[in-house]
């Protein structure tokens, strides 16, 4: 099994697995640490194995519980805080947004829990496959079997009506937040001002950032801060050093990205990279 970095009374173990469709793999125990809103690329596939996690998607309130498993989709902001006195353990996935396919996103948005015990066996079974060296073929056949199932909910939740709810303001505002944020995603490292993106998008600031931020719950800084957060993981787990990824990932300083990271991941980038480099010691060649 991989190896835990510690933070305080909080655990975590990230890595990239040589398994196609999984971007990241996530083990994590967290006692009070509080996820503010933020998004990722990639679809998040939770299982909690002790204690509750609340947490909000889009407009509304959640909670993943021990025999659930939630779906969380990409590109729409979501947080996370135990629901438990004895805060929550929790193993995660990063699903390339391919897996699933971005058609599904408005049915997962709409109901992100699945009560599916079976599902929530195979992602158990996936999770264990990922975790052993060599065992990247089991890997794969489990996250096929894994996907299949989720399209299968996802495909009846989206048949009887439409998906993702609009902002309000109709459906202008809804694309006019879209191409806010396809901009913000095109432009992760470099950053964008608020004015170019007025200029490009013809549309007064205010009116993008009211806009941007009821279509997607979160602001456009925001957004951009978490993109980069989630650039910065990537690299961790890639074995870049925590000096040269701040920069590379868009911050102005290591102490920049360590308050970023910390804030949103709840460890510090060194800590988060230490389970990752030890796991890649322990592969064979």
């Amino acid at each position: 099994m991989p190896s835990t970095g510690r933070a305080g009374r909080s655990r975590v173990t990230a890595w990239r697995p040589g398994v196609g469709g999984v971007a990241e793999v996530l083990h994590a125990r967290f006692f009070d640490h509080a996820y503010p809103m933020h998004t990722h690329d990639t679809w998040s596939l939770l299982i909690v194995d002790d204690g509750m996690v609340r947490y909000d998607l889009e407009h509304d309130e959640h909670g993943a519980l021990h025999h659930q498993v939630t779906l969380l989709p990409p590109h729409i902001p979501h947080s996370g805080s135990p629901a438990t006195p004895g805060g929550f353990r929790k193993r995660v996935l990063y699903l390339g947004a391919d897996v699933l396919g971005e058609q599904h996103i408005g049915a997962a948005v709409d109901r992100p829990t699945l009560a599916d015990p079976l599902l929530r066996h195979r992602v158990h079974q996936l999770h264990t496959a990922l975790a052993e060296p060599g065992g990247e073929l089991e890997a794969e056949s489990r996250l096929a079997f894994v996907a299949e199932r989720l399209v299968r909910h996802l495909d009846l939740r989206s048949a009887p009506g439409p998906g993702t709810r609009p902002a309000p303001g109709g459906r202008d505002a809804a694309v006019l937040a879209d191409r806010l944020r396809q901009l913000l995603d095109a432009r992760v490292v470099e950053g964008l001002t608020l004015r170019e993106a007025a200029v490009r998008l013809h549309a007064h600031p205010t009116r993008l950032v009211r806009t941007f931020s009821r279509a997607f719950g979160i602001a456009p800084h925001q957004y951009l801060t978490a993109r980069r957060v989630d650039l910065a993981r990537r690299m961790l787990l890639d074995g870049v050093p925590p000096s040269t990824v701040a920069a590379a990932a868009g911050f102005y300083d290591q102490s920049h990205l360590t308050r970023h990271f910390k804030r949103i991941v709840g460890v510090a980038p060194g800590r988060y990279a230490a389970g990752a480099a030890v796991l890649s010691r322990q592969r064979p060649p």
